[in-house]
């Protein structure tokens, strides 16, 4: 057996997903895990092409796309009332006007107190969270994280990016 399998195996293990879970999803799950380890382990990779297949083999499993998208009109769907979506890129939309914007461009956070009092951060997306999009576009491996204190009720203490201000 493989290091890297031993290895899979023993970090699953310490996340419960075992293979005697009373959670009949965990168990399904690790077999899942195991069999796509095992398979990458039988291509024999060196570490340089390890890390390089696996970089491809991460976006193409997350559906992202591993060349910038272009904006041509073969890679979108009309998704009706003058929308159109990125078939590449699921994320990205053109308006009629030919705007871009990417769905997942920003993400806001902002302080909250958990059940024991203390401050953690709290990540929520909505509206505002979109980016402007211009070709050739390539889709950030993250979203921008905002500070932005919510008008969400109940109405969380004063805060600024540092804390809660007293």
């Amino acid at each position: 057996m493989s290091n890297l399998i031993s290895y899979a195996e023993d970090e699953l293990n310490r996340i419960g997903m075992t293979e005697n879970s009373p959670d009949e999803m965990n168990v399904e799950m690790r077999k899942h895990i195991l069999h796509m380890v095992q398979e990458f382990s039988k291509e024999g990779h060196s570490g340089f092409s390890g890390r390089y297949a696996l970089n491809i083999l991460i976006k193409l499993l997350d559906f992202k796309p591993i060349t910038p998208l272009t904006g041509a009109d073969d890679e979108w769907n009309d998704v009706g009332e003058d929308y159109w979506q990125n078939n590449r890129c699921s994320s990205v939309f053109k308006k009629a006007d030919g705007t871009c914007y990417d769905i997942d461009g920003k993400v806001f956070w902002e302080w909250y107190r958990d059940e024991n009092g203390e401050a953690v951060k709290t990540y929520y997306s909505g509206s505002g969270c979109s980016t402007p999009v211009t070709f050739p576009y390539t889709p950030p491996n993250k979203p921008i994280y905002e500070y932005r204190h919510s008008d969400a009720e109940p109405r969380t203490p004063a805060q600024d990016e540092n804390g809660f201000l007293l």
